[in-house]
């Protein structure tokens, strides 16, 4: 099996490496979710040499993403977890240990229920003052801002889930503020992107199913 490769990846990791590292300058552990191929958390790691990088997916994404762990050989990147927003998540960020959370051309990909899912657990996971950063397309005021978003959004529709779709930046501040998340940081990206920076707000109390993380070591086995 050869490693699976994002184009997107190689060209957004740098400016997103960047913005990470000025705003996570103290040791960590961050939950990454939706890791795909990897690459963002070997690369992001590797430049954040302070920050303990848990990458999750679904359990089909696992084996590429090895390989670009085992190849890296970072001490700060854990193994894969398998992370479902749709499932169950973790009790809280003690069952965890996560300090931030990070999730890059996530959102658009599923539908709004799931996204939904996704702020409600990462609320559930988060401590008071930590971020969750998520990096990729956003609409303002209901509407695209490029063509090539609206390409985008109509491929998505068409091949991937007619659920899908890019989200409005109005309606995931909202969703957010549901969760005790508040907007902190709106950044422009390349390729008509945003980093999206939210910081928790409260503590909050959930009886939903969870599950515990097993305690995993730097490197994958």
């Amino acid at each position: 099996m050869n490693k699976p490769i994002s184009e997107a990846c190689l060209r957004n990791q740098a400016p997103i490496a960047k913005a990470l590292k000025e705003r996570l300058t103290s040791p960590a552990r961050l939950l990454e979710i939706g890791s795909g191929t990897g690459q963002h958390a070997v690369f992001c790691a590797k430049e954040l040499p302070h920050i303990s990088w848990q990458p999750s997916d679904l359990p089909q994404h696992h084996d590429g993403m090895k390989l670009w762990i085992n190849e890296a050989g970072l001490n700060n990147v854990l193994a894969p977890i398998l992370l479902d927003v749709d499932q169950a998540w973790p009790c809280s960020a003690v069952d965890m240990k996560v300090d931030h959370v990070f999730s890059a051309n996530t959102v658009h990909y599923i539908a709004q229920t799931s996204v939904d899912n996704m702020f409600a657990g990462i609320s559930r996971l988060l401590p008071v003052d930590g971020l969750f950063m998520m990096y990729g397309p956003v609409n303002v005021n209901g509407a695209f801002t490029s063509g090539g978003n609206a390409r985008l959004d109509e491929w998505l529709k068409t091949c991937v889930n007619p659920l899908a779709g890019i989200k409005d930046l109005a309606a995931l501040e909202q969703l957010a503020n549901d969760h005790d998340l508040q907007l902190r940081e709106n950044l422009a990206m390349p390729a008509n992107n945003r980093l999206l920076v939210f910081v928790k707000v409260a503590e909050i109390e959930s009886s939903e199913q969870c599950f515990v993380l097993a305690r995993n070591k730097p490197g994958v086995p």
